[in-house]
């Protein structure tokens, strides 16, 4: 289990926070902490392993210990890979909050099949909803929309909308762009939108351990055109931190944004930083 290298004060903060609007915690990877102005608390694919080290080695601080965390509505997955569906990062807080699992179909597969959680973790049957695409939910003061995602990579991903009096919120996982997002754009008011970036870089092949050039995220071009065919008002770059190998400088992104209408904004932060909608 992955030992927080920060300590307890990110869940604290989480926690101590009075937000006027929504308050976004970056996790580093793909992971964020939201919580709204009533105080209902999301998490979206909070993840705290090292990886598969030398395959994949993690390049950032452990921000958390799940175990920390003692205030969760919600923990919501976009798809089944161990860095969005983790026994290790996100039953814990499960088991300490009571909170809902909401997750697509191959996602539950990780779950009660590839790593048991019911078995080695204190946590029922019922705290898991699989979701697809074109359903709706209400967690709180957050309705939560899931949505398509383009991810060659995955079995079944989704993305987030997430809607507060407040704002919208837009989580795509790992989607590369897609032909939908144009529909997505002129659907959704999207404030604040989150898009996983990196690089192609060279990673040990599992079977043979041999380097192989890799591209698992978006590149900064497809980015931009995803978060333009979606109409950001502000892009929020994720994932380009992660993965020896696969990391990337999220500020080249205002070269290949500035000559388009959206996204409106590039809001580059690191892991830890918070932002309001």
């Amino acid at each position: 289990m992955s030992v927080s290298d920060w300590s307890d004060w990110l869940p604290r903060a989480v926690e101590d926070a009075s937000p006027d609007t929504v308050s976004i915690w970056y996790l580093g990877c793909n992971g964020f902490f939201l919580k709204g102005s009533d105080g209902t608390t999301l998490a979206i694919d909070p993840y705290v392993g090292h990886g598969d080290p030398p395959r994949t080695v993690r390049m950032i601080p452990v921000p958390f210990d799940p175990a920390d965390v003692t205030e969760m509505d919600a923990v919501l997955a976009t798809h089944e890979h161990t860095d969005h569906v983790h026994g290790p990062s996100q039953a814990p807080i499960l088991e300490s909050t009571g909170a809902q699992f909401y997750a697509p179909d191959d996602s539950l597969d990780v779950v009660f099949e590839d790593e048991a959680w019911t078995d080695d973790y204190d946590v029922e049957e019922g705290q898991f909803t699989e979701v697809a695409e074109g359903d709706t939910f209400e967690v709180g003061e957050f309705t939560i929309h899931v949505e398509h995602a383009h991810d060659p990579d995955s079995t079944h991903p989704v993305s987030y909308v997430v809607e507060h009096e407040s704002g919208t919120f837009f989580h795509g996982g790992d989607t590369k762009p897609s032909d939908e997002f144009e529909t997505l754009g002129e659907a959704y008011d999207i404030d604040l939108g989150v898009l996983a970036f990196g690089a192609v870089g060279n990673i040990d092949d599992k079977e043979t351990g041999e380097p192989v050039r890799t591209k698992w995220y978006s590149t900064e071009n497809e980015a931009v055109k995803a978060a333009s065919d979606l109409q950001f008002d502000r892009f929020l770059p994720s994932h380009w931190d992660m993965w020896k190998g696969m990391t990337a400088d999220p500020t080249v992104l205002h070269h290949h944004a500035k000559s388009y209408e959206y996204p409106k904004h590039l809001e580059v932060v690191e892991i830890g930083d918070r932002v309001e909608l």
